[in-house]
């Protein structure tokens, strides 16, 4: 096999842009719950359907686990208790304090802290031809969310820091996604991910006395949210992951604003200005081309520790 052909088959980065896609139509489902109920126990509900739905595997992942090392093991409890418990309460939170910009910015600022942290836990190579993707990329999700993209006024600090939070816990669980699939299956990560965070959640609300009893018309709109833009786009996300540099993957996670963008046009009955279809189309091309340019060119701008290394992680999906 060429090594055209190898890379071909092994890099994933257009289906991390599928797993966001379905990422961008969790708005519909969450910013209505979350105008009803508590941040927490909107996120606490949804994972106690995930784990639920992922219960069946739980006993193999916990074994899986106690085998791995206890790098991986920490950054299982990295990912479950901040990259799913804690970023996503916070980002239901955005939605509560009624600025529909927010979300959009978390994609905005992951990018830049994914990079940082890939080169220092992952020893990710960027070449010199990375930021002809990446910059036409943030330059685009910066358009695509406001529609003022010179003259930005946050709503207010308690929006910002929400918004950074999360992007930084979500940076995070792209970095550490990437490096602990060297040695537990996608549907393990999957799995313990959101059993760390349900644990992490109840703790929390038993803490902060939150109520955790929900509606009963609301119970369908959280087992939607939790199946679809939980469960599903979280398999393909580190089913992918497994095969595509975390770098490449936070910039194909820009896919979420962009299809958040049209779930708005489409059935939100939402407009864009100019500058936000510049967006659009620059965060678009910027990831389709990345994925072509990964899967086609024998110079990726993205080298791997185990590429350099003449060797591939130990679990193969």
């Amino acid at each position: 096999m060429t090594l055209l052909a190898s890379r071909a088959s092994g890099d994933r980065t257009w289906l991390v842009a599928v797993a966001a896609s379905l990422w961008g139509f969790s708005g519909l489902l969450r910013e209505p719950l979350s105008r009803q109920l508590p941040a927490l126990s909107v996120v606490l509900a949804e994972h106690v359907v995930l784990v639920l739905l992922v219960s069946p595997w739980l006993i193999p992942a916990v074994r899986s686990l106690l085998r791995s090392s206890v790098r991986t093991k920490l950054a299982v409890l990295v990912i479950g208790a901040g990259s799913s418990a804690l970023a996503t309460t916070l980002f239901t939170a955005a939605f509560r304090l009624g600025d529909p910009i927010t979300p959009q910015v978390l994609q905005k600022l992951q990018p830049a802290l994914a990079i940082v942290l890939a080169a220092a836990l992952l020893g990710e190579r960027v070449s010199r031809r990375f930021p002809l993707f990446a910059v036409p990329a943030v330059v685009g999700a910066w358009l695509l969310a406001f529609p003022d993209p010179l003259g930005v006024q946050p709503r207010g600090l308690a929006a910002a820091a929400l918004a950074t939070g999360a992007a930084a816990l979500w940076a995070a669980g792209t970095v550490l996604g990437r490096m602990v699939s060297a040695e537990l299956s996608f549907l393990h990560i999957t799995t313990l991910r959101f059993t760390v965070g349900l644990v992490t959640l109840a703790t929390f609300a038993a803490a902060t006395w939150t109520p955790v009893t929900v509606p009963v018309e609301l119970v369908p709109r959280l087992v939607l949210l939790a199946a679809v833009p939980g469960l599903l786009a979280l398999s393909l996300y580190y089913h992918a992951l497994r095969r595509t540099p975390a770098s490449n993957a936070t910039l194909a996670e820009l896919a979420f604003p962009l299809t958040a963008a049209v779930v708005g046009l489409a059935l939100l009955d939402g407009r864009l200005g100019a500058s936000q279809w510049t967006g659009l189309v620059l965060v678009l091309a910027s990831v389709v081309l990345l994925a072509l340019h990964e899967n086609r060119s024998a110079l990726p701008a993205v080298r791997q520790r185990a590429e350099e290394n003449g060797r591939t992680p130990a679990y193969q999906p």
